[in-house]
């Protein structure tokens, strides 16, 4: 039997990292100017660092754009969805890093104050312990400039959960200067094996469609992965998008993914970058991924142009069909 790695959703909190940020791309380009600095909270579940997602992130972002940083964080329990996170007063971790440290006291307080009126207040005792988990990590100075919002199962069909706690998410997230962005994540279309017949397009489109409105209405970057896998399914069939022994995204998935990301956060395209790795965080058996393989896989050079070119495309694709969307309305 294989031994897994365990951890909690505090060892999900990755180290802090640095991005590059070009000035005049998005809305929060005049504050990561003035610090040179661009900083990345995602709040999610394991769809949010497995693949190696977000150190491709790290790396794509620093190649595109040299001399510019940015601090990320990645907060996902197993399996949370959005509602769930705003329960736990996940949202605190946006607008804590806003925070004075006579703010974040005072909140931890009053917190403290619940619970001495209502011992039994297992929300309040959850919360006080991540304010303060989030207190120790709030010190990083600057806001977020995007909140990559992730959820499970609840944001296909009408993606009415989902549209709930995203909405009330990016309120949090503009109120504290930055920027939310929808990842858009596509667990029952990954492909464990190559395919021989391109997939069906029908529900993948219905489901863009409901997270281009989403998008529309809040005002929110995206990384549409139903459509970036479609587009990769149908030019590459012979790539696989996640494991045959585990259902998370592998390296593959995890890099165009990554490369999604960099099209939604600087709407220019990864092509050209010479990042051609992901390495996923989870170990089975000695130190191999879910397959017995190597974490870390280094992709060929077609593999990496093909991924690269693929994630704008579907990105393109995706602002289209928001266009359509909005002009709906």
């Amino acid at each position: 039997m294989r031994k897994t790695r365990r951890y909690t959703p505090f060892t999900d909190i990755l180290a802090v990292l640095t991005l590059a940020f070009c000035a005049g791309l998005l809305p929060t380009a005049a504050q990561a100017a003035e610090t040179r600095t661009l900083r990345l909270l995602f709040i999610g579940n394991s769809f949010s660092h497995r693949g190696g997602m977000p150190r491709a992130v790290k790396e794509l972002a620093e190649a595109g754009n040299p001399g510019l940083r940015v601090e990320h964080i990645v907060y996902g329990g197993s399996g949370a969805r959005l509602e769930r996170h705003w329960q736990r007063g996940t949202q605190n971790l946006v607008s804590m890093a806003g925070m004075t440290a006579a703010e974040r006291q005072a909140a931890v307080q009053s917190l403290r104050d619940t619970l001495a009126k209502d011992p039994d207040d297992a929300r309040a005792k959850t919360a006080l312990g991540r304010h303060r988990r989030f207190s120790a990590l709030g010190g990083a100075p600057g806001k977020w400039h995007f909140v990559a919002l992730q959820s499970y199962g609840d944001d296909h069909g009408d993606a009415a959960r989902y549209a709930e706690y995203a909405e009330k998410f990016a309120k949090v997230i503009k109120a504290q200067g930055g920027r939310p962005l929808l990842y858009e994540t596509t667990p029952g279309t990954m492909n464990a094996k190559p395919l021989t017949a391109p997939p069906e397009a029908d529900a993948v489109l219905a489901k863009a469609k409901v997270i281009a409105a989403l998008a529309d209405r809040l005002d929110a970057a995206v990384a549409p992965m139903s459509l970036a896998a479609l587009r990769c399914q149908t030019v590459r069939p012979d790539l696989t998008l996640r494991w045959v022994n585990d259902s998370h995204p592998n390296q593959t998935m995890g890099y165009l993914t990554a490369c999604t990301f960099y099209a939604a956060m600087f709407e220019r395209s990864p092509e050209g970058l010479a990042v051609d790795t992901a390495t996923d965080i989870k170990a089975f058996g000695e130190g191999k991924d879910a397959d017995g393989g190597p974490l870390l896989r280094t992709f060929s050079p077609k593999d990496r142009t093909d991924l690269q070119r693929i994630a704008w495309e579907g990105y393109n694709q995706f602002q289209q069909l928001r266009k359509g969307e909005g002009q709906k309305r």
